[in-house]
């Protein structure tokens, strides 16, 4: 791969939501914008050289004048040009975070919440339709033409690129929070691919979680999912082995956690804290923010309180009923009181979370625990069929084999 080629792919990485926002700002069009960017990024592959100077200042100026193309093309530039006349090259600092009102866009009630939560991960997150799709287990075209559609509403309903303001932000807090923690959830552990952890795209997701913060200071979820990031995200650097392996959790090395990021996340989620109520924890985002610093906070593995943790994730599982929370406080149990309380919580779960390798993985490990090693064979066999990701798989394998040979 030549090293301009890297460079077009650092600059994507780094830049495509910001750019696309403020692209979406200037042409009140989410489709001429996202057009006009993807041609910017295809002209990079040729047109820069191995280090370019200012790619986000390049990357915004060719894309405006690309999009004055397509304009002239349908002769309707004239109504445009104000707002395209700005052909300097700005200094990355001076190109203003659009990213909020893109995502309120992408979130807005008129949109169903699978068009939601779609085009937020492609136009926010810059996640490709196919990353998309297999997110959400559906064929690429099937979430190609949801995301046209999507589009498609934003400029026939007349959608406002706006932050809303008053009852309507309150109103549109929840899809914007679920959202944000879905683009964060697929940097954190991605769906597939050769990577594992997408770094810039936890990242990102964090910076707009900090956004939220500072239009909702007051609001204990907007504080609790900030949280429940950073927890998660502080572990970045020991979730991978010098080869990029897997390393779980109880082996990760917890002097490469950021303890900057985890002292901030705990002091969140203790002011953030209901004082002097039976419910210490009201919301999903706080609860499992409790979760995640339940574990950061221990010193070792082995000091990790697992009945606080299944206590909480009871609390989480009535709270939200979710087949995924249920999974993860199976886990949980396990580790306070024995595999098979916990391989008794997995039944019924795989109607609804019968192509999601951790299942099967849980499974698999919790019958190797109790010595049932042929069934933990047959559990290992059918993760590895819908595992999505190059370093899931070598471990599952890895695991597997260790079976094998005994």
């Amino acid at each position: 791969m030549s090293r301009s080629v890297t460079a077009v792919e650092q600059a994507y990485r780094r830049h495509w939501a910001r750019l696309l926002a403020l692209l979406t700002a200037e042409l009140r069009d989410l489709d001429l914008a996202e057009e006009s960017l993807q041609d910017a990024f295809a002209a990079a592959v040729t047109a820069w050289p191995p280090e370019p100077a200012n790619p986000p200042a390049w990357l915004l100026t060719t894309a405006r004048r690309r999009a004055l193309d397509r304009l002239r093309r349908v002769a309707v530039a004239a109504g445009k040009l104000p707002l395209l006349i700005v052909d300097d090259r700005p200094e990355p600092s001076s190109i203003p975070d659009e990213r909020l009102r893109l995502i309120f866009t992408c979130c807005h009630p008129a949109l169903s919440a699978d068009a939601r939560v779609a085009l937020t991960l492609r136009c926010v997150g810059g996640l490709t339709t196919r990353e998309i799709a297999r997110l959400f287990l559906v064929p690429e075209a099937t979430m190609a033409a949801r995301i046209t559609r999507a589009k498609k509403k934003i400029a026939q309903a007349g959608i406002p690129y706006r932050v809303p303001a008053g009852p309507e932000l309150a109103e549109r807090r929840d899809g914007v929070l679920a959202v944000v923690y879905l683009v964060f959830t697929e940097g954190y552990a991605a769906t597939g691919g050769d990577r594992l952890i997408r770094e810039d795209l936890a990242a990102e997701a964090v910076a707009l979680g900090r956004m939220l913060r500072e239009l909702l200071p007051a609001d204990p979820e907007v504080d609790g999912l900030l949280a429940l990031m950073l927890l998660h995200h502080a572990r970045r650097d020991a979730r991978l082995g010098p080869s990029g392996e897997l390393v779980r959790l109880p082996d990760q090395d917890r002097s490469r956690w950021h303890r900057g990021e985890i002292a901030e996340a705990v002091s969140l989620l203790e002011s953030s804290r209901p004082q002097h109520t039976a419910d210490p924890f009201p919301g999903p985002y706080l609860l499992q923010a409790a979760i995640a610093a339940e574990h950061a906070t221990a010193t070792r593995a082995a000091d990790t309180d697992w009945s606080a943790i299944a206590r909480l994730y009871g609390e989480l599982e009535r709270l939200t009923g979710s087949a995924v929370v249920r999974l993860n406080r199976a886990v949980a149990v396990a580790e306070a009181d024995g595999p098979g309380a916990g391989l008794a919580l997995l039944d019924g779960l795989d109607h609804e979370l019968g192509r999601h390798h951790l299942l099967h993985a849980a499974r698999a490990e919790l019958l190797r625990r109790l010595g049932r090693e042929r069934e933990a064979l047959d559990a290992y066999g059918r993760a590895l069929e819908v595992v999505g990701t190059d370093p899931e798989r070598a471990f599952l394998l890895s695991r597997r084999a260790e079976l094998s040979v005994r």
